[in-house]
Parts: structure tokens; sequence; C-alpha cells
């Protein structure tokens, strides 16, 4: 057996499957989708109402990976939902998810699955760091906000709240109904699974940002900071109404 073909045994082994969401990716889709199988056997890729090319590339017979598809475009959030619901419902106790658009590196997958293996139930959260080439400025100043504001409401801190590489548990996490639908979900997931007293690892992770011209974002300024804004907001009178006391009291009872 190649190490390729180990590395495909040990996730399944420990019930790990791969969530894609995408939207109107379809310059790099194929690429990930080719990368991830490399590591892993069970992708499910989740078409958020795509209105470009993705419907057809998906639509390849030789795919590895299944495909979740509904229109109109619902949001990141809702999209993880639906490919976490899925895999739930045919037995996986882990998800790792992974953006569309070519700036992780499927070859970072095994070290989330050795983390698991060492730390079971945990989410496991990639870290990016926040020096790379062609790292858009924007970014580095709503990751730090982001970590700032995740610290106050759980009393843990995090170098990189905002990466999107992630391993979930889900069984831990159990059926979480989410507030939000879009880019935000990722950061409610996570205060949420620390009110819970999930453990939340961070593991470093390489990450690729193409040049500006050829980059693709769906994330809108002025809105997403917006949401996300009203979000922390929200989240810290709620870790005084509640998160607080209920990580006191998880951790007095477990």
């Amino acid at each position: 057996m190649n190490e390729t073909a180990d590395i495909r045994a040990i996730l399944r082994d420990l019930r790990i499957c791969v969530v894609i969401p995408t939207y109107n990716n379809a310059g790099t889709l194929l690429e990930v989708i080719r990368n991830v199988s490399e590591y892993c056997a069970d992708i499910f890729v989740v078409n958020d109402g795509s209105t470009d090319a993705t419907p057809e590339l998906l639509s390849r017979p030789d795919l590895p990976a299944t495909v979740l598809a509904y229109m109109p475009n619902k949001g990141k959030g809702t999209a993880l939902v639906t490919g976490f619901r899925e895999a739930l419902k045919r037995g996986f106790r882990y998800a790792i998810t992974i953006d569309s658009d070519g700036q992780h590196y499927a070859s970072d997958i095994p070290a989330f699955a050795e983390t698991v293996a060492l730390y079971p139930d945990a989410l496991i959260i990639g870290s990016r760091g926040m020096k790379h080439d062609n790292m858009p400025q924007k970014n580095t100043f709503a990751n730090k906000f982001s970590n700032f504001w995740f610290a106050v409401q759980t009393g843990r801190r995090l170098p990189d709240t905002q990466s999107g590489f992630r391993l979930y548990p889900l069984d831990k996490m159990g059926n979480m109904r989410l507030l939000t639908s879009r880019y935000e979900a990722e950061l409610e997931m996570l205060v949420r699974s620390a009110w819970r007293n999930i453990p939340i690892i961070a593991i470093p992770i390489r990450v690729y940002y193409p040049p500006e011209g050829e980059r693709v974002s769906h994330f809108r300024p002025a809105k997403d900071f917006t949401r996300i804004s009203l979000l922390n907001t929200f989240f810290c009178f709620a870790a005084l109404l509640y998160g607080y006391s209920s990580m006191l009291v998880r951790k007095l009872f477990n």
C-alpha cells in the first residue's frame, strides 16, 4: 500500500470526510477536488447556488466526490450545514472543511487527522499566520479584530479565527442550529463550540494568495463586515448571559 492509500485508509478509519463549499469558483474547483481526493476518498462538494460553469463541472461522471446542490445562493454557513448533515447521515464523525478557491493546500489534510487522533472530539483550526506573499492588508486587520472578540466572548485565545480550513467534530457539535448563514457562520460555530467546552486546537497550515488581479473573493467588505460586527455585539451580551456560565457548569460536571 502506498503513502496516499495509507492516508486515505487512516481518514476512513477515523470516519473523516471533507466538505468543500463552493460558489462561483469554477476556475479552481476541479483542481481543489482532485488534490483533496489524493488524501480523502469521501468528499462532499456543496454547490451553493453557483451561476457560472460550476454545475457543468460537477456533472462530470469521473468526479471523485458526492455533489449536493441547491438554488439560489444561500451563503457559506448554509453550505457547510448542508454538508455536515449529509456527513452525519452517512456515519462520519468528523468533517474537514476546505475552501474551493485554491487558497489551501490539500497536503495539510494529514496534519488534521494526526491531531484529532491525539485529541479526539477537538475542533482543529488551521492557522495561516499573518505574513504571506500577496496577503491583503484587510485580512490582517479583520483577523486581529475577530481574534480579539473571540477571546472576549470565550476566554480563549486563537491565532486565526477566520481560517476556513478546519476539522469539525460532528458528534460533539450535535445538531447545532445556526443563527447565521453566511461568512459569519464560521465564527458562530467557533464561539458556540467554545461555550460547549469543545477543545479547540490550532495547527499551522500553508496558504496561497494569488496576485490581486487573479484573486476571486465573494466577501463583501461593507455588508459582511457589518454582519460580523453585529454578531460580535450579540455574542458579547450572550457570553454574559449564557456563555461564561455554560462553560463553567460543563467544566464542573464533565
